[in-house]
């Protein structure tokens, strides 16, 4: 464990976390809807809405379900001492990359029962970005009641989240690359790209992020990764093997057609 004399008092204030998770959503859906009436998705209202409705449930059951699998120490323990079920239902344990991998899955899925054959996922980048970013302050005023928190660190940003153990800021360090991905999209803005490509380079570049920074955090491994960094992984690999085969086909078609 890593003492300091000065380290940045914050404490741990779990009580805040509900608020900021719910300002999240609120801030994340407002600037959807913006984005919406601005450029428009060319979806009829009924098809918005079921895929608005499937992102939702998807990112629900996925943030709880990877948030558990997470946590399973947790619930084996919970689980000899026959208080699963009271984990279970407990309201925390839910994580963002289950989130977003859930909400995506959920799109794919109404995507396909609804014969959508557009992708739609460019619009929810910037609020994706907004939201995650307010739901990391949220994470960090919780303190130790929150599983964001990272390892001991002699670096002079530490904070002490209440037990006077500098500790890596994780949830600044990911507010701060989410700044730099929004900046960067939006200096791209004006590149011509295919329809779904800035929602992929966000979701490549948030996974990539998780996938480095989780070693920062005091979690259960399983063969040298977390539950997390695991499923991050498998992510990007379906990304890359997508992004193959989408070139594979545009090639096809340009030679189908000299």
């Amino acid at each position: 464990m890593v003492h300091l004399l000065a380290m940045i008092p914050l404490g741990s204030h779990p009580a805040w976390h509900p608020v900021l998770e719910t300002l999240a959503y609120a801030c994340g859906y407002a600037l959807y809807r913006r984005l919406r009436a601005r450029r428009g998705d060319f979806l009829p209202d009924a098809q918005r809405w079921n895929v608005i409705a499937a992102a939702a449930v998807g990112a629900l059951v996925g943030s709880r379900v990877l948030g558990l699998a997470e946590q399973f120490p947790t619930l084996l323990a919970a689980w000899r001492a026959s208080h699963l079920l009271a984990l279970i239902l407990t309201p925390g344990g839910k994580t963002i990359v289950g989130g977003i991998l859930g909400g995506w899955l959920g799109v794919e899925a109404m995507k396909r029962l609804s014969g959508i054959r557009q992708r739609t996922g460019d619009l929810f980048v910037f609020p994706l970005c907004l939201g995650i970013a307010i739901g990391r302050v949220g994470c960090l005023v919780a303190g130790l009641a929150d599983d964001t928190y990272g390892l001991p660190t002699n670096l002079p940003w530490a904070v002490d989240l209440g037990d006077h153990i500098g500790r890596h800021p994780l949830q600044v360090y990911e507010i701060l690359f989410l700044a730099t991905v929004t900046l960067t999209l939006h200096l791209l803005r004006h590149i011509t790209l295919p329809e779904g490509a800035r929602f992929r380079i966000f979701l490549a570049a948030y996974l990539s992020w998780r996938l480095a920074i989780d070693f920062l955090k005091p979690q259960p491994l399983v063969a040298g990764l977390n539950v997390i960094q695991w499923c991050a992984l498998a992510a990007l690999a379906w990304l890359a093997i997508g992004a193959a085969r989408h070139a594979t086909s545009r090639t096809r078609s340009k030679e189908s057609k000299a």
